[in-house]
């Protein structure tokens, strides 16, 4: 698709990642990047990114462990196609795959070869937004990868659970106000959960959450320092640049 006039080209990741992407409707920013550094994992294991979009999380965190097999599912089919793509032209083809699948159809991830009780890890960033809270995008595209409808999230971690052998790990970003949901979404398959707020400047409320949750995992839910996205004067603090644009890992990815 690249020379499409509704496909922008873009460098992501300190220009570590280039990406095809739509010019309208979802777009890779932020919360990709994060969830890629949030999520850790080791040569020879398989991960899965569900809800990848283009594939902006899975593909970073492919470039960041050299040797991880990584899954990229996305329900939009043209989306899924940008994924497979960005994936070839970044030199990733030979360890990272693109499917248009249905995060929430275990039957359809099974048909598309994506087994029970298969992967070491699942990073995902659901749709979250609140439609009673924000008002949905007229872009049908754009509302379907931003928009959470009542027990979105509750579905995605069930999804998940089945995909992960025991003791494999989740990480997830949300909206902050609505974790006490995850949470509880998590209870029943997951445990030693661990949060990471996301502040967008010093002293301010976190506009996003990272949660990483193990598979049949004991512990005492555990949090981490927020990261400060920018100081005061609302330039980049040094350590949202070394995730934006040095790759560097969070703590959530450490375990």
């Amino acid at each position: 698709m690249a020379g499409d006039p509704g496909i922008t080209d873009d460098a992501v990741l300190g220009g570590r990642l280039r990406l095809l992407q739509p010019k309208r409707g979802h777009r890779v920013g932020h919360d990709a990047i994060l969830l890629a550094a949030a999520t850790g994992g080791v040569a020879g294991e398989r991960a899965i990114d569900l809800g990848s979009g283009v594939g902006g999380a899975g593909l970073a965190l492919a470039r960041r462990i050299a040797g991880l097999d990584v899954t990229l599912v996305e329900i939009d089919p043209a989306l899924a196609k940008l994924a497979g793509e960005n994936a070839q032209r970044n030199d990733l083809a030979d360890r990272v795959r693109a499917i248009a699948c249905d995060v929430e159809d275990v039957a359809a991830l099974a048909a598309a070869g994506l087994h029970a009780g298969s992967f070491d890890r699942v990073l995902m960033n659901p749709p979250f937004n609140d439609p009673g809270r924000q008002q949905s995008s007229p872009d049908p595209r754009r509302r379907l990868a931003h928009v959470a409808d009542d027990g979105l999230a509750a579905r995605w971690i069930a999804s998940a659970a089945w995909l992960l052998k025991p003791q494999g790990v989740l990480t997830l970003i949300w909206r902050t106000e609505a974790l006490d949901e995850v949470l509880a979404a998590l209870e029943p398959a997951f445990g030693a959960v661990a949060v990471l707020p996301v502040l967008p400047r010093p002293q301010a409320e976190p506009i996003r959450v990272l949660v990483r949750a193990t598979k049949e995992g004991e512990g005492r839910l555990r949090n981490y320092p927020p990261l400060v996205l920018n100081d005061a004067a609302g330039k980049p603090t040094a350590a949202a640049e070394d995730i934006l644009r040095a790759a560097m890992p969070l703590p959530l990815a450490q375990a």
